[in-house]
């Protein structure tokens, strides 16, 4: 599948220079900084026009406008001009970040001394009193190799906060019922600049019907017949899947209004299988996997978190609930023998009904794991289809044990107070079987216990999280940093305690 409804990055540098410094030495500095970048393939756009006042300032943002640039490097190839360099920021409609020359030899620290490493203190403190929020890097003062990483750091980086200052989510139904937790207050995603549009399920439900017969119906059954080979066991079931992605695609066209991108969070349950004729797990993955996030259960942050996963590693996302714990006997066998450096409070098991994208799912059966299918919602079949029967509209679950591998989970979260908090933590999928059903994996997060226990329950996040496949902890927390975010978590190592932790247990 093409992999779309993301922002593309066109990066411009910006090089500013302090009147009574060398004007030529900035120059010079940034011409090396694109010598680099271009030599990692890292496509930039050199801005010629120097900053050294307000109109230079005007000047330079123009001409990156007009290169179609939108995300800017400002580099202090020297100290820099504190006002003409922020506003920039303010100026410029895109991210920005704001990077510092090293000085380059010990035997040319007259003429060749810049002193940015001394401006971007100022730097930062003019933009401050602004209350510009930019991506300034862990130790933003580098050589020009070290400047072209920096900057390449940046790209995921404005790649999201592009993302959700253009995204709509779309949600379908209230959630279902003794799921408070799904349900947060909307205000969040408005302080995020984030776009809303409620529907109900019933609207979905029309929009379905009046695709009855769509032309475009056998070629999306190609497609999935083509994605899922041996797991198709359910092929009577593809054509009426493919009218509802059809319905999601043309309902995210006609509804995106002013924004550019789109995310969903649907009701998938109880009403739905029987009124539709299918579970919507499989289709959910589908689009997830060209970077249409679909949420379960109306969980809007939920589809939010997915998003900003997606503009990070431009790759599929998975939503999972931290769902349950690894039985011992399991750790015993499976675990501990070949990743003693985990215990067994570090594991868990991911899981759920069955959307996570078909090419996040394990490709062989070693260790037990599953590959992916179709298959019915066994929880939703005990609910709602007679007991002992053949399952019916419960089947649409993409179903297999997740894809042996790094990961990240995350989750941006509105509280009952309407307060944004977030949590990153690292770890990895383990390549152990399941033994279970759905789309699910066996998780191992470092001192996930104290973290379940003094994170995620004591801070009242839900039990959905957002995976992200790769470590992307370091991005993650840069931008929810930049998006002002008062509280972020993360899983604190062995000795170094959470606030609420007990130093006696």
């Amino acid at each position: 599948m093409q992999f779309e409804n993301l922002p593309e990055v066109k990066l411009g540098i910006v090089a500013v220079s302090r009147d009574c410094f060398i004007r030529s030495l900035s120059e010079r500095r940034r011409a090396a900084i694109v010598a680099e970048c271009n030599n990692a393939k890292l496509a930039i756009t050199e801005i010629k026009t120097t900053v050294e006042n307000e109109k230079d300032a005007l000047a330079a943002v123009e001409e990156a406008k007009k290169a179609g640039c939108t995300a800017l490097a400002v580099f202090l190839g020297n100290f820099g001009p504190e006002t003409p360099e922020t506003i920039i920021a303010q100026y410029f409609d895109g991210p920005c970040m704001y990077v510092a020359a090293a000085e380059e030899k010990g035997d040319d620290l007259i003429d060749g001394r810049g002193d940015a490493y001394c401006g971007m203190l100022n730097c930062s403190y003019n933009l401050g009193l602004r209350k510009l929020k930019a991506f300034i890097p862990e130790y933003p003062v580098g050589t020009a190799r070290e400047c072209a990483a920096m900057i390449a750091e940046f790209v995921p980086v404005a790649r999201t906060l592009l993302g959700l200052s253009n995204l709509k989510l779309i949600s379908f139904g209230p959630r279902p019922q003794d799921f408070f937790a799904c349900n947060a207050p909307i205000k969040g995603l408005y302080d995020l600049g984030v776009e809303i549009e409620e529907n109900s399920e019933l609207d979905l439900l029309v929009a379905y019907r009046k695709h009855k017969d769509d032309p475009r119906i056998p070629e999306v059954v190609k497609d999935m017949e083509k994605e899922l080979g041996a797991g198709n066991t359910y092929p009577d079931l593809l054509a009426r899947m493919a009218q509802f992605e059809l319905t999601l695609l043309d309902w995210a066209r006609d509804h995106k209004g002013a924004r550019k991108y789109v995310c969903f969070a649907d009701k998938c349950w109880p009403a739905f299988p029987e009124e539709f004729g299918f579970e919507p797990c499989y289709v959910n993955s589908r689009l997830a996997s060209r970077g249409i996030p679909v949420s379960c259960e109306v969980d809007i942050f939920g589809a939010l978190s997915e998003f900003i996963g997606a503009c990070v590693t431009e790759d599929a996302v998975t939503l999972l609930d931290i769902n349950n714990s690894v039985p011992a006997d399991l750790y015993e066998q499976d675990i501990k023998p070949k990743f003693p450096q985990y215990k067994l409070t570090d594991t868990f098991m991911g899981f759920h009904c069955g959307n996570t994208p078909f090419c996040k799912l394990s490709t062989t059966t070693s260790c037990n794991s599953r590959l992916g299918k179709i298959n019915y919602q066994i929880i939703q079949h005990r609910l709602l289809e007679p007991a002992g029967s053949t399952p019916d509209f419960t089947r649409g679950t993409l179903e297999g044990d997740i894809m042996a591998g790094p990961i990240t989970f995350f989750r941006l979260q509105t509280t009952p107070e309407t307060t944004l908090q977030a949590y990153v933590a690292e770890g990895e999928v383990l390549p152990v079987g399941t033994r279970s059903f759905g789309g699910s994996g066996v998780f191992a997060i470092k001192e996930m216990g104290r973290f379940y226990r003094h994170v995620l329950i004591g801070k009242r996040y839900p039990h959905h999280g957002a995976v992200a496949f790769g470590h992307v902890g370091k991005a993650l927390f840069t931008i929810f940093s930049i998006l002002g975010i008062p509280d972020i978590s993360y899983n604190r190592p062995a000795g170094v305690l959470y606030p609420t932790e007990n130093p006696f247990a």
